[in-house]
């Protein structure tokens, strides 16, 4: 690490821009002249397709704008990349956003990528998911791993809190999870019947399995949805695009409806947020915050549309209450809210009466154990 100041940004071999360092802490961006020709605007709201240098306006997303801080791993990536610079006498705290950019190189979420790359991220074939999640553990309680170059290498681009890895599977890329310290034994196959219920609730899911195991009930692994076989596609999430922290619940369901409509012009996605914002309340998934949230691109199309649900389980959030507020109540929601969120969206007072009472009576008949357990 020697002080990085300037990063290339390239899509599908294509250069998109550069990022590098400028004042108070911040990441300027420019487009590529080409990319400015026969590119797309890779974050709408804040990064127009215009030849002006950008500059963000807070230093809330470690300086970066959202779409680029997106792609920095979090929670269980986060720790890999420390514990890895740490292995190699390097003190994570000297390490700036545009050099975690490039240790992510060409390996992070969506279709970004980052050069000069610093370090090597790779999915892998045969796998021994127990042995795995054994070295997870060590991580997590801070002892040694003699694996923690592999544990990296599948899993150091990665967000989200749980211990994870990037693997191919008959030629898909899936992401497989394994227990945290705080989670009960079973948070592999509950995590699987939420995912089973979303579906039967109508809602957008990708391919979901639970891999077998000889130490636990399973691990619930989850079909990428920003590769197509070998294709990346561009994502960005609901705290990218707004240009907030995920940590931060500052956010109303209201607001997620209104973005999913200007984003992506098609009111059977805002019927789809509706049925998520319907099952995370009814399902008691409280942790819904923005980077749960997310958009894919369609280049052909020219178009966005809502990535397919996930990280759905049963979770609080900070005080027990939704990240997300249901029109202003994020303690206790209920139909009063459900519906005063449809219905300024654009739905029909009786089908979002009628969306919400499906939602919940699937929810009964699916989870019911699991939310009596906890």
């Amino acid at each position: 690490m020697n002080g990085m100041r300037s990063l290339a940004v390239e899509y599908h071999g294509r250069s998109v821009g550069t990022l590098a360092w400028a004042k108070r802490g911040l990441c300027a961006f420019q487009y590529d002249r080409q990319w400015l020709e026969d590119g797309f605007s890779i974050s709408p709201f804040s990064l127009p397709l215009t030849g002006e240098v950008f500059l963000p306006r807070t230093d809330v997303l470690e300086g970066l704008f959202g779409v680029f801080a997106d792609s920095l791993p979090d929670g269980w990536g986060r720790l890999l990349v420390d514990r890895l610079l740490l292995s190699k006498k390097v003190s994570p705290s000297s390490v700036n956003a545009l050099e975690r950019l490039g240790i992510v190189g060409a390996g992070g979420m969506g279709a970004l990528e980052y050069f000069p790359e610093l370090l090597h991220t790779e999915e892998r074939e045969k796998i021994d998911f127990d042995q795995l999640s054994r070295e997870c553990e060590k991580i997590l309680k801070e002892k040694r791993s003699e694996d923690l170059d592999l544990l990296f290498q599948m899993g150091g681009s990665s967000g989200g809190a749980r211990p994870k890895v990037l693997v191919r599977i008959e030629g898909e890329s899936w992401i497989v999870k394994f227990p945290s310290s705080g989670d009960r034994a079973a948070i592999g196959e509950e995590e699987y019947r939420y995912m089973k219920c979303a579906q039967a609730c109508g809602i957008q899911v990708p391919g979901a399995k639970l891999f077998p195991s000889k130490k636990s009930r399973g691990y619930f692994g989850v079909k990428r949805f920003d590769r197509d076989g070998g294709k990346k596609i561009h994502m960005v999430t609901v705290s990218g695009l707004l240009e907030t922290s995920h940590r931060i619940p500052n956010l109303d369901y209201h607001d997620l409806m209104k973005l999913t409509a200007l984003l992506t012009k098609d009111s059977r996605q805002t019927e789809e947020m509706y049925r998520r914002m319907c099952f995370n309340v009814y399902a008691h998934n409280r942790d819904d915050h923005s980077k749960n949230f997310s958009y894919l691109y369609e280049e052909k199309e020219g178009k966005w549309k809502l990535t397919p649900a996930y990280d759905l389980t049963y979770s609080s959030s900070i005080g027990g209450e939704h990240a997300t507020c249901v029109d202003g109540n994020g303690r206790n929601p209920g139909l009063k809210e459900l519906e005063a969120v449809g219905t300024k969206a654009g739905l029909d007072r009786t089908k979002a009466r009628q969306i919400a009472g499906e939602i919940q009576e699937t929810v009964k008949s699916h989870l019911t154990d699991i939310l009596k357990s906890y």
